[in-house]
């Protein structure tokens, strides 16, 4: 027994020499996690939230006042370019086109007379000309024959009171003639006027008759068969029968935050996911970019806004699709990521690894620190940049502090334009430890896992 205890003892104080023989070798490090840059594809996502939109939609309102008697379609219906979708009641309008129809023909038939009466005036004309005609012969052989003595006064006036007469005769049948023409314009003018007036109601006719202005579906229909409407208002209670969306050209409607408009342009690819329709993406691309900021929490225009709130802002941003599909329907809740910059094969690094250091006073020939003058211009701005893993002249690792300039960034990384190298380790957490490390401190490699990044042992 008194030897099981002495081995005990003899392993406890193993384990505590050990312990505090690790612990001094561990002092005055400070654990990070590491690891190596490199080149990858790299992209500028800017996402928005809204809704799927048609890119025309319009509200089929009432054009007549009266009972729909029918609805050919209803919500959800797809509908072709003129197809009748409705129809309000229709007897006046109809009956004043048929009696207009018959006012017109009857003026028809009244046109067919006078022009037969014309056709008449035009025979009496000749007649007076052939009979006139006539007559001049034989009054210019009576003036002959009563020149020579030969034809007695009484027969010579007879002849000149005939041609006389004829030439009266022939003024009135070009009299009638004249006035037979006028009544037949007039006639063709009552005609104009009646077929107007058919035209007239046969768009009241017509009115009754809703038909769809394009291939669409219907998205809306707040009437029933058998309720009135009025013509009103568009929107207005009573004035619409349906609302129709042309789904062959579809948007996705989102508002983007304000800080991320100003690299939204038209053109720029985004994808289009829709909550109802899960595991699908919808290729797009930008249409339009709003110059309007819109209230996070109204959804106003700030122009429109009578309140002097300060709160954040949002902007609309249109996708159109690509490719619409039939499975979409207006209203649907849609993210839409947009594209704003992309590059290949450039050198990137985790954005948790970058940090801000500001570098040391600078010092006075004889090594004291120059006392910071009270001006801000003298301060040293801090540097942006990250910790490189580097071996000192003992060949222990160090943090070296290495500025940065960067490009481009992506969803979990950043692009590096100058500073560093293709293939070396730099320091990229803990967040704590990052941003109080000290440049050339002891670094040990800590093998906790980070997401995104596997830390290098």
């Amino acid at each position: 027994m008194k030897k099981i205890l002495l081995i005990a003892a003899a392993v406890i104080v193993a384990i505590a020499l050990v312990t505090v023989f690790v612990y001094k070798q561990q002092s005055g490090y400070t654990k990070v996690l590491t690891a190596k840059i490199h080149k990858q594809d790299l992209a500028t996502v800017v996402s928005g939230t809204g809704q799927i939109k048609p890119k025309t939609i319009v509200n089929v309102g009432a054009t007549s006042f009266g009972r729909i008697t029918h609805l050919y379609v209803k919500e959800g219906d797809h509908v072709k370019k003129g197809q009748i979708v409705a129809t309000v009641e229709n007897v006046q309008p109809t009956a004043n086109v048929e009696a207009q129809k018959a006012t017109i023909s009857a003026a028809k038939t009244d046109i067919n007379s006078y022009i037969a009466a014309e056709k008449t005036a035009e025979a009496n004309v000749q007649h007076a000309k052939a009979d006139l005609e006539q007559k001049k012969l034989d009054w210019d052989r009576a003036q002959s024959l009563y020149k020579d003595g030969i034809l007695a006064k009484q027969d010579y006036d007879a002849k000149k009171a005939a041609y006389d007469t004829d030439i009266a005769s022939l003024a009135q049948a070009d009299a009638q003639l004249n006035q037979a023409k006028a009544q037949t314009a007039s006639a063709h003018g009552h005609l104009d006027q009646q077929v107007a007036q058919l035209r007239f109601n046969e768009d009241a006719l017509n009115k009754t008759i809703s038909i769809a202005p394009f291939d669409g579906i219907v998205t809306n229909m707040p009437v029933r068969e058998g309720e009135t409407v009025v013509v009103g208002i568009q929107n207005a209670e009573g004035s619409t029968l349906m609302t129709i969306a042309d789904m062959s050209v579809v948007t996705a409607e989102v508002k983007v935050d304000e800080t991320d408009i100003v690299n939204v342009k038209n053109g720029q690819r985004a994808d289009v996911t829709v909550d109802a329709i899960p595991g699908k993406v919808f290729k797009g691309h930008v249409t339009l970019v709003g110059d309007q900021a819109l209230l996070r929490s109204t959804g106003i225009a700030t122009s429109q806004s009578t309140t002097g709130t300060e709160e954040a802002k949002d902007f609309k941003v249109v996708v159109t699709l690509d490719q619409p599909s039939d499975e979409l329907r207006p209203g649907l809740s849609t993210t839409a990521k947009v594209t704003t910059a992309e590059k290949s094969n450039v050198l990137s690094l985790p954005i948790q690894a970058l940090t801000m250091y500001t570098p040391p006073a600078p010092t006075s020939a004889n090594g004291n620190v120059e006392a910071a003058s009270s001006s801000s211009s003298s301060k040293t701005p801090p540097v942006q940049g990250v910790y490189v893993v580097d071996k000192d002249s003992h060949g222990k690792q160090r943090a070296k502090f290495v500025p940065v300039t960067t490009g481009i960034t992506g969803a979990t990384d950043i692009e590096v334009l100058s500073g560093l190298q293709d293939g070396q380790e730099i320091v990229i957490g803990p967040y704590k430890t990052l941003r109080s490390l000290k440049n050339g401190a002891l670094l040990k490699r800590d093998k906790a896992p980070v997401a995104g990044q596997p830390s290098t042992t």
